[in-house]
């Protein structure tokens, strides 16, 4: 069986049989506004809308992509999911094996210590986010003394462990980060992310700073890691091709908004806003027969600062009827069963998707 045909029998069996994938995240109306101050006593004049308003769920055992331009929130969706920064409004709901069901947003510094053990975070830059003045023992080993789980020989034993689950070697446990390559990086910081066996992890565009064929090999130690561990995935990025590989459903988000979100085959295949058309005319297609010439959008991506009225896409919308799309603001409905679109003509345009699949 390929790659695609296990996608898509996972896929039929989340369809078909919700009650045996519940929820693990879900998240309800979450805003993230930053001050905009002005003046000698610093007075607020304006709000940065970077997060307005975001819908989503996340199935356990499944892989949800967020997708968008840059700017469009994608990555702070992600840190105020973890509380590394608070969110403005809005509840994050997750179900926590100790701790029963949560609100995120409203746990003090005690439960949020005990949460994190539950949702870890991969970082984008592989360069960046290890510290180099600590080898991999200490960098891996980290999330494991700080919350009193191993020191000493069994340190060194789970850490050896978890380099070998991630394709290293434990020879390799007392050399600095400046001794690997990206590619050999982005493993170590994965190994720290599974230290504490977390339900949920959190990746920031994990594979968009490494070449190609290293992309390829990172994306599928994700995979395996998610069957054998049977982890759960929000794996944010910009490039679509590498999202189809690994999502079972994909969100996309404009300027601050969730615009649509559905299973992976369905979204690429036939979509209902006319944002995500446009991204979808812009991935690459091998086959000659099916090349056409990608969408381009008229004008800037909107000032989150300073949004448009009505729907935040119509100014750059073809679609764009000239009234209602730009006097009332769209709701984020369910057209289809399991596929949401904030568009007022949701459901009745002809939209293009990507054939290949």
């Amino acid at each position: 069986m390929t790659d695609d045909q296990k996608r898509f029998a996972a896929e039929a069996t989340l369809e078909a049989s919700p009650a045996l994938t519940p929820k693990l995240l879900e998240v309800n109306g979450l805003r993230k506004y930053f001050p905009i101050k002005r003046g000698f006593i610093q007075r607020t004049v304006g709000h940065v809308k970077a997060v307005d308003g975001v819908t989503f769920y996340v199935r356990q055992g499944e892989t949800l992509g967020l997708v968008g331009e840059s700017g469009c929130g994608k990555t702070t969706t992600g840190r105020v999911l973890m509380r590394a920064m608070d969110p403005t409004d809005g509840e994050v709901w997750f179900s926590d094996q100790e701790m029963g069901r949560v609100n995120v947003a409203e746990l003090d510094n005690a439960q949020l210590k005990r949460l994190r053990r539950n949702m870890q975070m991969v970082f984008q830059d592989p360069y960046s986010s290890l510290n180099p003045r600590m080898n991999l023992l200490q960098n891996v080993g980290e999330p494991l003394l700080v919350n009193n789980v191993a020191k000493g020989k069994e340190l060194e034993s789970r850490v050896a462990d978890l380099l070998r689950v991630v394709g290293l070697r434990p020879e390799y446990m007392n050399r600095y980060p400046h001794a690997f390559s990206g590619g050999q990086r982005q493993r170590i910081g994965i190994a720290r992310a599974l230290a504490l066996n977390p339900q949920l992890i959190v990746l920031d565009e994990p594979v968009s700073a490494l070449d190609v064929s290293v992309q390829a090999q990172i994306l599928n130690l994700l995979q395996d890691l998610q069957g054998k561990f049977g982890l759960t995935y929000l794996f944010i990025a910009h490039d679509l091709s590498v999202v189809e590989h690994i999502s079972d459903r994909v969100a996309v988000m404009y300027v601050g908004q969730l615009v649509e979100s559905a299973r992976t085959r369905e979204l690429y295949t036939k979509p209902l806003h006319p944002y995500t058309e446009a991204l979808l005319s812009a991935v690459p297609k091998p086959d000659p027969r099916q090349r056409q010439a990608p969408i381009v959008l008229p004008g800037d991506v909107a000032d989150p600062a300073n949004p448009p009225s009505g729907c935040y896409f119509h100014p750059r919308c073809r679609y764009e009827d000239g009234t209602r799309c730009r006097q009332e603001t769209p709701e984020l409905r369910e057209i289809r069963p399991g596929h949401f679109a904030r568009c007022h003509y949701a459901g009745e345009l002809d939209l293009a998707g990507v054939t290949k699949l």
